[in-house]
């Protein structure tokens, strides 16, 4: 599987693709601020071609050019319905090239990505789980759970340490964490060291 991932915009967003391989088809998680000049260079250097966009949850600085690369390369986001009003209103109240996520199985670009809620954060933030056909592991957590830290600002705290302990924690640990900003991280590295998910179970 390849995943490409960049920081981008003031809030350092990072943005993701994934894709079986290099040369076909792709999703895009988390089109956020200032995406998509260094977007179309990983897609041209990869030889990728979008299928959709992800967003783990629904602000700006993680859905803010899924407008631009849903008209340029004509693709659907798919968002959690809690999290539509979060697009403003025009965007909130349009029903084209919006897709509701579901938790379950999503299956995109030859990809079989697992979407779990995760609120806390916000009423619609998901992860998105997938195994490469090599059996590694990876989640991409959005503002949920960073390394070493969770995505408590303007959210619910308890309730996303309730569902990070519920959906994410029982991973295993190999599990790789892509987070929504900073560093890659591991579920075992956040088990082991990670203050706020204390008391979890994890």
């Amino acid at each position: 599987m390849l995943v490409v991932g960049f920081p981008a915009g003031p809030l350092e967003a990072n943005c993701y693709l994934l894709a079986p391989e290099g040369g076909g088809a792709c999703v895009i998680v988390d089109p956020g601020e200032d995406v998509a000049g260094p977007l179309e260079a990983a897609l041209s250097q990869h030889g990728l071609t979008p299928v959709a966009m992800l967003a783990t949850h629904g602000h700006p600085d993680h859905v803010a050019s899924a407008d631009e690369i849903g008209a340029r390369h004509g693709i659907p986001l798919y968002l959690h319905e809690a999290d539509r009003p979060l697009l403003g209103r025009d965007a909130g109240e349009r029903k084209d090239g919006i897709v509701p996520l579901a938790e379950g199985p999503l299956g995109l670009a030859g990809l079989e990505i697992t979407v779990s809620g995760t609120p806390g954060h916000t009423a619609g933030s998901v992860v998105f789980g997938l195994t490469s056909a090599e059996g590694g592991r990876i989640v991409l957590t959005g503002d949920s759970l960073f390394a070493g830290s969770i995505g408590r600002s303007a959210g619910d705290g308890d309730e996303l340490v309730r569902s990070l302990g519920a959906k994410v924690m029982t991973m295993p640990d190999e599990t790789v964490v892509l987070p929504g900003h900073g560093p890659a991280t591991t579920i075992g590295q956040e088990r082991a060291g990670n203050p706020f998910l204390a008391g979890t179970g994890a």
